[in-house]
Order: structure tokens, then sequence, then C-alpha cells
């Protein structure tokens, strides 16, 4: 099969390499009908040092059952699937809890225990914890808005719900989005569907944050640092925002949202942090009695209702996906998201 590594930053190939087998009675094969490029991908894409030894890429899919090991039991040959980002049993204590990307029997793709899903084939460890069947839909005959929308609950679409959650947005309250990724967006749709009074979406890509007004932002604030936050405490009257959504993983996102979150506030972080140290200290947190949540999205917990929101036209996550390439061609997805030309890329295969 055909699948995706990199030797490096911006050295993406594809190479042809052996089918995925199961493994553990526990494993499922699946064939992918769509992947994609996620902005996380784009860290090791800048920074990543060289290699004679690829690292296997992708962590997002839909897919068809091709095969499941002896102990699965909720999915089988032919099922429609969703795959959440990270794998899990869903049983574990911490699955029970909601946590599922902290599951003891779970892990990542891309890495030594599972390869990464920018593939034509794929193994999916715990599949009975990991996938999730999408109920009525054929995908060769699904149209690609549809596609679109339920590979954004793999990871974008959620992640961004899962930033929501933490931050606690509820109706009157005013909500802050930093960032206009996909992720980003996301976060301004589900902070609608939580009945926010107002969301603000902080980003300069006109193109994105039209598409943010769309999904549900009242204000758009292209302004950076100190000049953003002034924006934003302006806009407040200089009150700050009750909850801000942090969905970029830099330091200076998070400058931002200490400088913009309201005393008594909340900062949810989903964005994958670029650094180790980030300040708590009295002109950050400590002195607003602000308080910070967040983390890597246990998708599997939002899923089967995400998709049935998606199967009845609830929400359409979907519109974040701006350009398709075949899996031959992932390294110019790769390129374009880099160069901010596209969005986010679904690939095909």
């Amino acid at each position: 099969m055909k699948a995706t590594f990199m030797y490096g930053a911006g050295d993406v190939r594809v190479e042809t390499v052996p089918d995925p087998v199961i493994q553990s009675p526990t494993d499922a094969i699946v064939r992918t009908v769509r992947t994609c490029v996620c902005g996380s991908d784009l860290h090791p894409y800048h920074s990543m040092a060289a290699s004679e030894h690829g690292t296997s890429m992708g962590h997002e899919l839909i897919a068809i059952v091709e095969e499941v090991g002896s102990a699965v039991t909720t999915v089988k040959p032919g099922d429609f699937v969703v795959a959440p980002f990270a794998f899990q049993d869903n049983t574990c204590v911490f699955c029970r809890e909601g946590v599922q990307t902290a599951c003891i029997h779970g892990g990542w793709y891309g890495t030594p225990a599972a390869a990464g899903l920018q593939a034509e084939f794929a193994r999916i460890p715990q599949a009975d914890g990991s996938l999730v069947v999408v109920p009525g839909v054929d995908p060769a005959d699904a149209d690609e808005s549809l596609l679109a929308s339920l590979l954004t609950l793999s990871d974008v679409y959620l992640t961004g719900y899962h930033a929501a959650h933490m931050g606690q947005v509820g109706p009157g309250k005013t909500v802050t989005v930093v960032g206009d990724g996909a992720v980003g967006l996301g976060a301004v749709l589900a902070s609608r569907r939580f009945r926010a009074g107002r969301i603000i979406l902080m980003g300069r890509h006109t193109d994105r944050t039209d598409l943010g007004v769309e999904f549900g932002a009242t204000d758009v604030v292209a302004e950076r640092g100190e000049d953003g936050i002034a924006r934003v405490m302006d806009l407040t009257d200089g009150e700050g925002s009750h909850i801000v959504l942090e969905a970029v993983g830099h330091l200076p996102a998070y400058e931002q949202a200490y400088g913009i979150v309201r005393p008594g506030g909340i900062i949810s972080r989903v964005g994958v942090p670029q650094y180790e140290d980030a300040p708590i200290g009295f002109g950050s947190l400590f002195g607003k009695n602000a308080r910070l949540a967040g983390g890597p999205a246990p998708v599997r917990a939002y899923l089967e209702p995400a998709i049935q929101q998606v199967l009845n036209g609830e929400i359409d996550p979907g519109r974040v996906f701006d350009r398709t390439v075949a899996l031959d061609d992932i390294a110019t997805g790769y390129a374009a998201m880099d160069a901010r030309e596209a969005l986010k890329v679904m690939v095909t295969v």
C-alpha cells in the first residue's frame, strides 16, 4: 500500500510499504475513504530534524472496515466508521470518566504502537473502543460535503468542541477564540451550539474569518499581541472575555489568552503547545483568579451525538476543507497549508 512519511522539515514522501495486518485480537484493518492533513502535522513540517528513517504521518480518518481480530465485537467488515485521532479501549477508568486520550491501553498514531493514517489502509488498535459506525451511510453514494463533515469528527471539529466544553461555554457568555485555523473555526461553531452570547474570533485571514462569521462569530479581531488584547478589551468594555479558547499552541497565543480573559474566567487550550513553560503567576492567571483548562480532546467521548448531528444536517463542519488532493500529491497539501494557501486539505486514496 501507499503511505505518507516525513523525513525532516518540509520533506514529505509517499512510499510503498507492506499492507497492515492484524497483530492483536483487538485490532481492525480499515480501508481509507478520506484522510487529511492536520495543523498539528505542520509542527514537525517546520522543525523535524532530517533522518534516514521517515516518520509515519497522519491521525484523522474515515474508512471501511476490512478485517477484524477475533476479540472485536462492535464493528465488522463492510462497516463505514470514523476513527478518532487517538486509539483507546473506551472501558478503562479514564475512558469511563470521559478522558479517552488518557486511556491506560490507548495510544497515538504515527508511533511504534500504530502507524500513521495518511495511507491506503490502517491498523486500528483497540478497535471496539476506537471505531464508531456511521449508520445508514454508504460512502460510495455520499456527497463530498457529508464525507468532509464526518472527517472533521475524527479531530478538528470535536477538538474545537472540547475547547468549548472544557471552557464551560454557555448562554450569555462572551467567548473569544484565538486562532482561525480549522480547530479555531470548530470552536466557534461549537460555541454557537453552546449558545454563547458573544463570540469574538481572533484571526487575520479574511477567507477564514468570513467562514467563522458564518459559523457564528459576532466579532472579528485581526490585530495580534498587545494590539489584539487592547481591541478585545475595547469590545468588552474593559472587562475581558468570560472564556478564551486557545486553538493555536504557540506562546504568543497563550499570552493573548491570559491578556484578555476576564477576572474569574477560564482559558481552555486545545492547540498542541509548542512550549514547555507557560506563565501562571500574578500577572497572568493568579491575579485574575483565572482558570486553565483543556488538553488533548477525548474525541471518542463526543462521537456518537456528533455523527447524528452531521447526519441530521444540524452542523456542517466540513466546510473547513478548502482543498482536496490525492494521496500521491499529499506533499502539495502540506505545502499549501504551510503557506496559508489552504485552510485544511482533504486527501483521497
